[in-house]
């Protein structure tokens, strides 16, 4: 007899339909599973017929086939483990075939027979939901996680004794625990950071936008900071927004405990050590990095120049296509990767030039020192700001610099216009505007254009470069509510691409 249990597998962060076909026949007793499956899921042929033992469950000394249909898509991962051990009762005549009718099952389980909890629950449920199934078993470790999404019956079990009884009619779904709305830790307040306007200004502009941020100065000027408290300026994400990224978080197996989907922008910050693996994602059972953690929030780079090369050199296709692939024998696995980049740096090795007072660098040391950071890169920084020390008499003075919630009511503003702006295009922030589109939507007068060209030529601009400047400048322009770019807007946008290898380098090498 053969049965069938309708589960899925994360293939990205996607669900991906799967079917558990069971057969149960006569011939040399064996249990065998196909379907092209990696290890893990090899391995539930012995957890599943120790758990089945242990719930009570003898398994007929007959010919056991298991199949996961298609064959042609590899299987990783422990949770189906429970559609496997639920298909096999369904072939022996333990559960009616008609009970999997419209119905997922996910779940692992030990050699005890309990259901333990998996990660990706949240984008099965999402699945299921879009293919119209009514009710979806899950771990019930799982549950709050799979009743984030509404629309689909979530069914929690703790065994598969649970679950048979459930598929039998003999089972009561227990209610939810009561539980508190999960409350956010509050972010830190740019009242707190003591003088620095310009970088102040630089990061309303930069959430403002979601452009990219480069901040350089020395040790102790507030860099990091003012970094973290970017949180605090950003808007709230919508519905789809919060979808996405809940996604991302639930194959990282970071949403476990979650009672609400989270309106904050994500802000990661991985160490200077992170592998290339660890920021792009990837794997032999290939997983979100940190990149994709970042997707629709914060990317925050400290120490910019101690990250491996070849680390930053990955960022600069997603920073470009929002996306990043990562190809392997058997298939490939699209992430998405639309965060704003923030990074932070000393201007040299010892971190005090071009105070001469106190850096002792030579040419040759700061000449290694930038070569640490390639020209593309740098490039594809919106907005690079350079800020100096803050001075005595800020820090031992009394007064409190903005607030983020002053600061974040002008970003909402800024954003919403983009919003209505861009109604209609696959974009919504000026930082995403196509090169094709910047004529239609950034519209200069005579004078802006005659300015934009004299820059164009005395800095030696790229095309990228020159696109970038509009757009800093159509953002600086929403948060001023102007609806055309004048040279007010063009002027403060090109002192924001100022900071350029070229005018870090030592005064000799310039003179040359």
């Amino acid at each position: 007899m053969v049965s069938e249990v309708q589960s899925a597998a994360i293939y990205g962060i996607d669900g991906l339909p799967i079917r558990v076909e069971a057969d149960v026949s006569e011939g040399m007793p064996m249990f065998q599973m196909v379907g092209y499956l990696s290890s893990e899921v090899r391995e539930a042929r012995e957890r599943v017929s120790t758990a089945l033992r242990n719930s009570g469950f003898a398994l007929p000394v007959k010919r056991i086939t298991v199949n996961l249909y298609p064959a042609d898509i590899r299987k990783s991962g422990t949770g189906f483990d429970l559609p496997v051990a639920l298909a096999i009762l369904s072939a022996t005549g333990v559960i009616p075939p008609d009970a999997f009718w419209d119905t997922f099952v996910i779940g692992e389980v030990n050699l005890q027979g309990n259901v333990c909890p998996i990660p990706g629950v949240l984008p099965i449920v999402a699945k299921a939901a879009e293919l119209q199934i009514k009710r979806i078993l899950v771990p019930a470790q799982n549950r709050v996680e799979a009743e984030l999404l509404g629309g689909i019956e979530v069914i929690p079990v703790e065994s598969i004794n649970g679950a048979v009884d459930y598929l039998t009619g003999d089972y009561e779904i227990p209610p939810r625990e009561a539980q508190g709305e999960a409350k956010e830790a509050s972010a830190p307040d740019f009242a707190e950071i003591k003088g620095q306007k310009l970088l102040k200004r630089a990061c309303e502009i930069a959430c403002a936008g979601m452009h990219n941020l480069l901040m350089i100065g020395p040790p102790g000027a507030g860099k990091s900071m003012a970094a973290k408290r970017l949180p605090s300026i950003l808007p709230e994400m919508d519905r789809k927004e919060q979808m996405e990224t809940s996604k991302i978080q639930s194959v990282a197996g970071l949403l476990t405990g979650a009672t609400a989907l989270s309106k904050r922008r994500p802000f990661r910050s991985p160490n200077h050590t992170a592998t290339l693996q660890g920021m792009a994602g990837g794997g032999t059972i290939p997983r979100p990095g940190e990149i994709s953690l970042a997707h629709n929030g914060v990317l925050f780079l400290d120490e910019l120049t101690e990250f491996s090369p070849q680390v930053l050199e990955v960022l600069r296709q997603p920073m470009e296509d929002h996306e990043i692939t990562i190809a392997r024998a058997n298939g490939s696995y699209r992430y998405p990767a639309k965060f704003m980049l923030v990074a932070a740096m000393n201007p040299c090795q010892c971190g005090y030039y071009p105070d001469r007072n106190k850096c002792r660098c030579t040419r040759r040391q700061l000449d290694r020192f930038l070569g640490k950071i390639s020209e593309p890169v740098i490039d594809r920084m919106d907005l690079a700001v350079g800020i100096k020390a803050v001075a005595f008499e800020e820090l031992s003075g009394e007064s409190k610099g903005e607030s983020s919630a002053a600061i974040r009511r002008r970003v909402e503003e800024a954003q919403s216009i983009q919003r209505a702006r861009y109604r209609g295009e696959a974009f919504r922030f000026n930082s995403a505007l196509p090169a094709g589109l910047i004529k239609q939507y950034v519209p200069l007068d005579a004078a802006a254009r005659d300015y934009l060209e004299e820059v164009f030529f005395r800095r030696n601009l790229t095309a990228r470069g020159y696109h970038k400047i509009l757009k800093v400048a159509r953002t600086i322009a929403d948060l001023s509510g102007k609806d055309r770019i004048d040279e007010t807007c063009l002027a403060e946008a090109v002192c924001y691409r100022g900071v350029e290898k070229r005018d870090w380098e030592p005064e000799e090498r310039n003179r040359d």
